[in-house]
C-alpha cells in the first residue's frame, strides 16, 4: 500500500471559510494520529452544492489520498467557479443533472437544498454512481423517502450514505462504542437536542429554510438514539409552540407552519422512551447534543455505570492533510467513511435504512404537533 505522499497528493489542508452558525464548531485535535493507509485506489468523485454552508468543499474530499475530484457543480456560476478553485478541480457542470452524465465519475456528494436531497440522490443512483448526501434524507415527504429506498435497493452494489454529523461527534461516538460493548444494557431513556437560534434566518436556495418545521430537520438529534443503538422510534406525540417571530405568525407561510419549537416524545423499539427537542427561536447556547440512560449505565458528559473495562473511545483517524472539519470534527471522518465503504465494498455507517429511521420520525412528529399532540405510529425500515 502507498502512503499519503506516495500518492502524489499535496498534504496542504484546504480550510473553507464558513459562516458563524451554531453547530459549526471545529475540533482542535490532530485527527490523523494512528492513520494507516488502506488502499492505493482513487475514487473519482463529483461534488455538487456550494451554498451558504459550502459543504461540497468543507467535507474535505479534495484532500483525501484516495479521492480524485473529477468535476464540481453549482447552479450559480460564481459559486461553481469558487468551488472549483478551492477543490483544485478543472471541470465544472451547470447542474447536478449534467454532472451525473459524466461516465468518469464514480461517486457524487450531494450538498444541495434539503427539499431536493431525495430527488438528487435518486438521479445519481439511476446513473450508476455511489452517492453521499447532506442531511436530511428526505424533507417533509415520507413518500419521497420511500421512493429513494426502492431506488437504493434496486441498485445493488452502489453505496448510499447520509452524512449525519452527530454520528462522528465525540460524545455520540463514545456512546455508540460503549453501547456496542454492553456498557448501557437496555436503553431506558434517551434525549436529543438541536437548539439552533436563527431569528433572521439562514440564507437558502429558494428560501427553503424559512419557516420550515423544526422536526423536518431532525437527524442531528435523533442520531442520539438511532445512531447509538441502531434502534427505531415506533410512536410519537409532539407538542409545538407557536413562535413569536412574525415570519411564523399563524402559520401564514410556505409550509403553513406556526412552530419554531417542537418537543417530541417517542416510544422506542426496545420499550424505552426518548425526548427529541428542536428550537429555532429561543436565544442562548446552540446544541446538537444528547444523553442516554440504560440498565447498566448512563452518559451525560461522560460515562457513569457498571462497566469498568471500557473499550478504546477514540474516534477513528483520517489521513494527514484532511481536516476534521465542522460539527465538532465530524466532516472529515464522514467523508473518509464513505470513501472507505466504496473501496472496501461494505455498508457505510449511515446507510439508507439508518438515514430514514433518523429522518422519517421527525416528519411524523410534526404531523402530531399539527394534530395537537396526537399519538401517531411511525413507519419502520429494516
Amino acid at each position: 500500500m502507498m502512503g499519503f505522499s506516495q500518492l502524489g497528493c499535496s498534504p496542504k489542508t484546504e480550510e473553507v471559510k464558513l459562516p458563524e452558525i451554531q453547530g459549526f464548531e471545529r475540533s482542535e485535535e490532530d485527527p490523523s494520529e494512528g492513520w494507516v493507509p488502506f488502499s492505493d485506489r482513487k475514487v473519482r468523485v463529483g461534488l455538487v452544492g456550494y451554498g451558504v454552508c459550502k459543504f461540497a468543499a468543507d467535507f474535505g474530499f479534495q484532500n483525501h489520498p484516495n479521492v480524485e475530484v473529477v468535476a464540481v457543480s453549482d447552479l450559480f456560476p460564481d459559486r461553481c467557479a469558487e468551488l472549483a478553485k478551492v477543490t483544485r478541480c478543472n471541470k465544472t457542470y451547470p447542474s447536478l443533472e449534467e454532472l451525473v452524465k459524466d461516465d468518469n465519475i464514480e461517486a457524487v456528494f450531494v450538498a444541495t437544498d434539503a427539499p431536493s436531497h431525495a430527488k438528487h440522490c435518486m438521479e445519481v443512483l439511476k446513473h450508476g454512481k455511489h452517492v453521499a448526501v447532506a442531511v436530511p434524507a428526505t424533507f417533509g415527504s415520507i413518500e419521497e423517502g420511500e421512493q429513494l429506498l426502492e431506488v437504493v435497493r434496486s441498485n445493488k452494489g452502489l453505496k448510499y450514505m447520509m452524512f449525519e454529523t452527530s454520528c462522528f461527534r465525540k460524545n455520540l461516538y463514545e456512546m455508540k462504542t460503549i453501547y456496542d460493548a454492553g456498557g448501557f444494557g437496555e436503553v431506558v431513556y434517551s434525549e436529543g437536542e438541536y437548539w439552533h437560534y436563527s431569528p433572521d434566518g439562514i440564507d437558502s436556495y429558494k428560501k427553503w429554510r424559512d419557516q420550515s418545521p423544526p422536526q423536518w430537520y431532525p437527524t442531528h438529534n435523533t442520531a442520539y438514539y438511532v445512531g447509538v443503538t441502531g434502534g427505531t422510534f415506533t410512536e410519537v406525540s409532539c407538542i409545538g409552540r407557536p413562535s413569536l417571530l412574525p415570519k411564523y405568525a399563524d402559520g401564514n407561510n410556505q409550509y403553513k407552519n406556526p412552530y419554531a419549537t417542537e418537543i417530541a416524545f417517542f416510544k422506542t423499539i426496545n420499550g424505552g422512551i426518548s425526548r427529541q427537542s428542536l428550537s429555532n427561536d429561543t436565544p442562548g447556547h446552540g446544541a446538537e447534543a444528547g444523553r442516554l440512560r440504560g440498565t447498566r449505565g448512563s452518559y451525560n458528559e461522560g460515562y457513569e455505570g457498571l462497566e469498568k473495562n471500557l473499550p478504546n473511545l477514540k474516534r477513528p483517524p483520517i489521513p494527514p492533510g484532511v481536516p476534521a472539519g465542522g460539527h465538532g470534527g465530524s466532516h472529515g471522518r464522514l467523508m473518509n467513511e464513505f470513501i472507505a465503504s466504496i473501496i472496501q465494498d461494505r455498508k457505510p455507517l449511515v446507510d439508507i435504512v439508518t438515514a430514514l429511521n433518523m429522518t422519517i420520525p421527525g416528519i411524523v412528529a410534526h404531523e402530531s404537533a399539527i394534530r395537537g399532540g396526537e399519538w401517531l405510529k411511525i413507519p419502520q425500515y429494516t
